[in-house]
Formats: structure tokens, sequence, C-alpha cells
């Protein structure tokens, strides 16, 4: 029967607890767990069979006893209180305010694993993001809808970058595209007059507490905090809630762009830390484990994440998803950026051997790509030359990269004159293009200006990539300045 009490456990195995199957639980349906010193648990169902049910529980199972624990099934998932008052207010993982305001005012409640969004309900996205980053804007176009992840490494500065595109993302207006509301305007984070910001939905998991300080310092001081909702689970909060915080994020950005109609742009962090939250508890539960001892089912829940961000029908809203991980032992290989990769559109891949030489960000230029950035860009989005002049760059700097492994062995003297032009070239293009300060908010026009500044290095037969228009619109007045 629902609403009734079951008195003791089978076992305690950590945060799991095994107790007789309830009549008609479900999964992931959400249950109180009372210990002998009258405290009360969340917890939710994890697994089922005939004859037991494991219940997972979101905190410490101090005072849980075989005996003496009571569970009750509470009929009804996990959910999320969510109003407009969300914003400007700072949550724990579990989606419960921690700011001292108490609860929002609103009697709403949402699931927090979100209802599937039928494909067929979903817009292709296609508006162009400013983040004012050449580097992505130049070469892996960021667009609204898109799940773009950034794959770093310890010590890396992913978190000044992803400040850096909350601050600054900014929406460039498009043609209308089919299916788009008429009248619908486009948003963004940046200064532009008549633009509406970008609401922020910052989802910290695992991370210490200086670096969640450092985004919630630099929302306050860049006056977007109001235009902010905060999900921690720091690394002294139980290792499980770490499951829970993405999912009551997510859920938050669900109400704002579909109900709400606003375009959310989601920051998340730290995505290895989550994954090995999830390690964990797929150990505690014995099941076989797959590559690194991760469970087999690490892709679809990924999936389960990142599928929530896009645009869908009749809704002027968008969810635009930024995750962060940070990649052991510098491997994209691993399993986590790797299966990451595969169901996001794109990475943006922060290079070590970069950021020695003191350039910021240090964003990789092979790796790093987007798969929507075709669909961007161009006349009416960006500008008509974009597509030939980042081919352009993507080629020629791939040969850069090849010529300074050959000049490590023979010496760089030992190139030919064409190859040295290459070398030039390969230096103007990081530290004029692919580096600028964190505070520097670049538009596409000088983005692209510096991508031809670049390829002015190397022979004008060497551009196969650029239409001639381009090169004589383009870059033969570059070549008539004066040195």
């Amino acid at each position: 029967m629902r609403g009734v009490e079951y008195r003791g456990l089978v076992r305690v195995e950590g945060p799991v607890v095994i107790t007789g199957r309830g009549r008609n639980a479900g999964f992931n349906e959400l249950v109180a767990v009372y210990g002998r010193d009258g405290g009360r648990r969340l917890g939710r169902v994890v697994d089922m069979s005939a004859d037991w049910t494991a219940v997972q529980i979101f905190g410490s199972n101090t005072g849980l006893s075989a005996e003496d624990s009571r569970l009750e099934f509470l009929d009804r998932p996990m959910e999320l209180r969510v109003g407009k008052g969300l914003l400007g207010r700072v949550f724990n993982g579990l989606g419960e305010p921690i700011d001292g305001s108490g609860d929002i005012f609103s009697s709403e409640f949402m699931d927090i694993n979100g209802l599937p969004i039928n494909p067929y309900a979903r817009t292709y996205p296609r508006d162009f993001i400013q983040t004012g980053i050449s580097a992505i804007d130049g070469m892996n176009t960021l667009i609204r809808g898109q799940k773009l992840p950034i794959f770093s490494g310890s010590g890396l500065p992913h978190n000044q970058l992803a400040a850096q595109i909350v601050r600054q993302a900014a929406i460039i207006k498009p043609e209308r595209q089919s299916g788009e509301q008429p009248g619908a305007e486009p948003s963004g984070t940046a200064s532009a007059p008549g633009e509406a910001p970008f609401v922020v939905i910052f989802c910290a998991m695992g991370v210490k507490y200086d670096a969640a300080r450092f985004f919630l310092d630099d929302f306050e001081q860049s006056g977007v905090l109001a235009n902010v909702a905060v999900f921690l689970s720091l690394a002294d909060a139980p290792s499980l809630e770490r499951l829970v915080a993405p999912r009551c994020a997510l859920t938050a950005a669900e109400y704002l762009a579909y109900r709400e109609n606003m375009h959310v742009l989601v920051v998340m962090t730290d995505m290895t830390n989550y994954c090995e939250s999830l390690r964990e508890v797929s150990s505690i539960r014995g099941e076989v484990p797959s590559r690194k001892g991760y469970p087999g089912y690490l892709y679809s829940d990924l999936a389960s994440l990142y599928e929530r961000a896009g645009k869908i029908k009749d809704s002027t809203g968008s969810i635009t998803q930024i995750p962060i991980l940070t990649m052991p032992n510098d491997d994209i290989s691993h399993p986590i950026p790797d299966l990451s990769g595969y169901i996001t559109e794109g990475q943006i891949v922060l290079d070590r051997e970069l950021f020695q030489r003191g350039v910021y960000p240090p964003v990789a230029g092979l790796p790093s790509l987007s798969r929507l950035m075709k669909d961007g860009i161009g006349p009416g989005m960006t500008r008509e030359d974009h597509k030939d002049l980042s081919s352009q760059l993507f080629a020629a700097y791939s040969k850069v990269r090849q010529l300074r492994n050959l000049a490590a062995i023979i010496g760089e003297e030992e190139l030919s004159a064409g190859d040295r032009r290459y070398l030039r070239f390969g230096e103007t293009f990081e530290q004029q293009f692919l580096s600028q300060g964190e505070t520097e908010n670049r538009s596409i026009e000088r983005t692209l200006e510096l991508g031809w500044l670049a390829l002015s290095e190397l022979p004008r037969d060497e551009l196969l990539r650029v239409r001639k228009e381009y090169l004589e619109k383009y870059l033969d007045p570059l070549m008539q300045l004066p040195p």
C-alpha cells in the first residue's frame, strides 16, 4: 500500500539501503528514510527485484540500522519548486535554498528527471552567439541551443574561460529562420543596447569552495548576479548529491526556457566529479564495470543530461549548455571526454602547451570543433567570408604543427623559406588571433580582421580554400598597408 511506512532494512551498504520491496514502488520514486535518531533523510529508488528494493540516500547514513530504521515511499519522483523567484538565489545540490531567504514563492513543482523531448518538436539551432572570444567565434562558433563542452585539465583556466563567456556572450540578431516566431528577439549577456540578457544557471558538482566563490564573485562584479540561479554541491557535500545537482539545475533551466520563454545558459562544472560519483554508486550496487570501472550506462546517463539542451517549437526560449570537464591526465580518449564528444555538438579543448607559453585562452586549434558552426555563420549571421577564412586558418595551422615537429628534429634553419613563413604565420595566429585578455571582448568583425592579418603572412597562392573575391576584398587591402 502507498503511504504506509515499512519498518526494518535488509542491510545498509554505504549510501544505499536495501529493503523488502514496497508494493507498487517505482523507479526513481522519492523515499523518506527515518533512523533511530529520528532524523529524516531523503532518497530515491535506484534498483528493484521481485524481493527487494535498493534506495539511494542523499546524505549521511549515520544513525541508520537494519532493525530500527523506517522507510516511507512518497508516491512521487524527486521534484524542484520552480518559479521566477529561482533567479538570484543559491541552492544546494538537492534544490534546497541555502542563502537564508527561505523557499521561493511558488506552488509549482517539476520532476527533476525532465520529460523526453519529441525530436519532431525540436527546432534546429541556427542563431550565432558572439562570445567575444576569437578562438570560439572565429573557428568554433557557439550556437544558441547548442551543447558545447570545455575539455580541460587540472590547473588550466577553464573556469576563467567559462566566466568570460557568461559575461560576454551576445546573440547577433539573425534573419528570421523558418519555424521561428515572428518578432522573437535574440538575447545575450552582453551589454548590447536593446538585447535582453541570458539568464544563467550555474551548477557546481564536487568543486572546491574557491572555484564556486570565483564564479559567484564574477557574476556579482559583472552585474549579472540577479539573473543567475546557482546550484552548489561542493566537495564537502555528500557525493551522491552530485548526481542530483545537474538534474535540478536543468529542471530550473527548462522552466525558465520553455515556460517563461527565456534564453538560458547552463554552465556545469565539473562533469568528471559527476561521473566519479556515478562510478561510486555503481560499485556499491555491485554492477559489472565497463571501461576504467565506470558503469556501462555512462553514455546514456550523460546523454540524459546533455540532451536537455536545445530549442523547441512553440517556445521562443532556448537552453545552451557549456559543461566543463577535466580530462584525467589530459587524456582526451578517457571515457568521460570520449563519450561526451559523441553526445555533444563539438568541444572546446584547452591545450597545456599553449597555456605554458602564456596564451590565453589556450584553445587548441585542431582538436576543437563546433559541429553546428556551418549553420550559424555566413551572410545575415556573421559575414560572407567567415566559412572560407575559418577553413583556411585550420588548414594552415595544421601545417604549422607538422613543421614544428619537423623543425624539432632537423632544426628551423634547415627549413625552406616557404616553411619559415608558415612558422611566422603560426606565431602571429597564436599571439594575435588566439591570445586575448580575460576582459577583452572582440566583435566578430575584429575577429575576422585578425584572421586575415594572420593569413597575410602566407603566400597568396597558398590560400587555396578562400574564394578569389574574398582575397581581393579582405586580404589585398591588408597587403597594401605600410609595414
